[in-house]
């Protein structure tokens, strides 16, 4: 299942992985282009409130999968199939109470949870509508990547590419449905994206359920032992996914402290959903790419592993040059999609694109070696590497950058953040080598 060069790995793991996490990723883009045609800027700035709750529930289920991804991967490639399995089953567990949670005190506390979020009182009823349907199925929204995960560490990449996919295609369907013949509005649409996970876990559960794999449901104590070295091996992973709802809720925040309105709000929204893109293509090829990395450490080939991980580099570079040079041409285009009567809406987000993207072809680097150290179970390293990319470089510079040298300079804060990133993780990369 891992044999083979360093290409044929790439392509056989990677790109499936970033395929079916991109067309995921319509989840959200969809939802922007219905409301903005169907209900306008006041609506989109409303669900762009929800955002970074739904990149945070990601970033936890993509916390335990690829916690677990890496020690099943480890336990599978020494031949312990019982204790894989007992790490899957404890995995389960541990984001059914996180979901059911999610469930029950975000229901209870709405309008708090949306205020936190960057609601303004004239879109607080929207969020709110917006956000009950995405905290009411986050059991689902959960579950649905981790069995992904899973089904990736158990050997078929390729089913786990279409639930994704199914799961996209249906809430393209079901916006139309919801917000166009049955005229739900936001509602509706907020529904469709909450509906899309729950196809995706009935395409992923009967691997399982039936067998299919290494990996099933099996009968063991829950085990706070397990539980741990999960959270520990994926807390890389939950920064690394974080950092995209964190750093929305950062944008957000600023832009409302340095005194812009509803178009900057509505305009980083749709920023955001290109970025969005950019960097799931990032994540699935890393996502795909960490059952690989883990299973050749154990097996004892790291030269390898070594070999893959400097292919992969060149290859998320091209990636990134190549995403850049496109949005320098297309970006308006894109944005198009979402109001194209809005001409002022347009021109202010294709206008702010140049800076803040220039650092993105970096981006990919940053997140190839997070993924690879953890893999690895180089776990500081890679903590280290997503803490600086999400949570130091980017607040810092959004706090300093706009007072020295003006509010503009806003727009190029994350792009900032990723180059300084990136050479932290370089440095850190080469004192590694010189150690050996």
């Amino acid at each position: 299942m891992f044999e083979g060069r360093s290409s044929q790995l790439f392509f056989r793991f990677a790109v499936p992985q970033m395929i079916g996490l991109l067309f995921n990723s319509v989840y959200t883009i969809v939802d922007g282009v219905f409301i903005g045609h169907r209900l306008g800027r006041e609506a989109m700035a409303a669900a762009a409130v929800a955002v970074p709750l739904i990149e945070i529930l990601i970033s936890v289920a993509i916390a335990v999968g690829a916690g677990a991804g890496v020690l099943i991967a480890a336990r599978l490639g020494s031949g312990e199939e019982g204790e894989a399995r007992r790490i899957f089953v404890t995995a389960s567990r541990m984001l059914t109470a996180a979901g059911l949670g999610v469930a029950v005190l975000g229901n209870l506390s709405l309008a708090p949870l949306a205020r936190l979020l960057g609601a303004t009182p004239e879109i607080l009823d929207q969020a709110m509508a917006y956000l009950g349907f995405i905290v009411t199925f986050a059991p689902f929204q959960l579950f649905s990547f981790l069995l992904g995960g899973m089904v990736r560490s158990d050997g078929r990449p390729r089913l786990a590419m279409a639930a994704l996919i199914l799961g996209a295609a249906s809430n393209v369907g079901l916006d139309y449905l919801f917000m166009y013949p049955l005229n739900l509005g936001i509602r509706g649409a907020a529904m469709a994206t909450a509906l899309g996970p729950v196809f995706s876990v009935l395409i992923l559960l009967p691997h399982f359920l039936r067998k299919r794999g290494a990996l099933y449901f099996v009968q063991c104590p829950m085990s706070l032992r397990r539980a741990g070295d999960i959270l520990l091996c994926g807390f890389p992973s939950f920064i690394m996914e974080f950092s995209i709802g964190m750093v929305t809720f950062l944008y957000n925040f600023a832009i409302v402290r340095w005194g812009g309105g509803e178009l900057e709000l509505a305009a980083y929204l749709v920023i955001g959903y290109l970025m969005l893109i950019v960097l799931t293509l990032f994540l699935g090829l890393a996502e795909g790419l960490q059952p690989v990395f883990s299973h050749l450490m154990a097996a004892g080939e790291g030269e390898r592993s070594r070999d893959l991980r400097r292919f992969s580099a060149k290859a998320f570079l091209g990636v990134g040059v190549a995403c850049y040079g496109l949005i320098l041409l297309f970006s308006g285009a894109f944005y198009r999609l979402f109001s194209p009567e809005d001409l002022e809406l347009i021109a202010f987000a294709a206008g702010r694109s140049p800076l803040y993207f220039c650092g993105f072809p970096l981006a990919g680097f940053n997140i190839l070696m997070v993924s690879y150290w953890q893999s690895s179970q180089l776990t500081g390293r890679a903590l280290a590497l997503s803490l600086l990319r999400s949570l130091v470089f980017p607040p810092i510079l959004l706090a300093v950058l706009p007072v020295l040298l003006g509010r503009e300079l806003m727009w190029g804060c994350q792009s900032f953040g990723e180059l300084l990133a990136a050479a932290c993780a370089l440095g850190m990369l080469l004192a590694g080598e010189r150690t050996k």
